[in-house]
């Protein structure tokens, strides 16, 4: 895959993990009533929605670690080049 790609499915994954975090506050924080079971539906709620949060956030380092891998192509880094100039 390409290193821009990933670097982009990150960022996506990653700003998609703070949302999750974002909404899932905001959705229990509104969609709290005032009888006991809509009270208990805003907490299932938002707990469902938060739980996508850490699988978004290791998409997006997993993602990251593609990038960088994908940059050290062998015959390019720059100890090769050291050692073939000596």
């Amino acid at each position: 895959m390409n290193p821009s790609i990933c670097r982009t499915l990150s960022t996506i994954c990653f700003q998609a993990g703070m949302l999750s975090v974002i909404l899932s506050i905001w959705s229990w924080w509104f969609f709290n009533g005032d009888t006991p079971e809509q009270e208990a539906h805003a907490e299932r709620l938002g707990i469902f929605i938060g739980l996508w949060a850490p699988t978004l956030l290791i998409l997006s380092n997993r993602f990251d670690r593609y990038a960088d891998k994908a940059k050290d192509l062998p015959g390019l880094s720059s100890e090769s080049e050291t050692s073939d100039e000596a």
